[in-house]
């Protein structure tokens, strides 16, 4: 399970995250179908098409375990919990200063 601080890769790209919030409970972590690995991460095979990938500077978040990831470098791969693509977390508005 995944810990506070904890940086992974992906195995199929250049995908890179660290751990924000940990899960409520223990997660499947993909990133282009294949398990993400504690840095230094070797990546074995390429990834093909796997949807839009992933985004430098953006939180992604699992609502239904709590897990919340900040990528630190981008790649082709998308993050998934249990085959669940994973959101991009809505930056939250900062109150008007009248």
């Amino acid at each position: 399970m995944p810990i506070v601080g904890e940086r992974l890769g992906s195995t199929v790209c250049d995908t890179e995250v660290i751990v924000v919030r940990p899960p409520s409970q223990d997660v499947d972590l993909t990133c282009g179908g294949q398990p993400m690995a504690p840095l230094p991460a070797e990546t074995k095979e390429a990834v093909g098409e796997d949807g839009p990938g992933t985004l430098v500077g953006k939180r992604y978040s699992d609502p239904g375990s709590g897990l919340e990831l900040l990528c630190t470098r981008p790649g082709a791969g998308q993050l998934r919990v249990g085959g669940t693509v994973l959101g991009v977390k809505q930056a939250k508005n900062l109150p008007s200063s009248d």
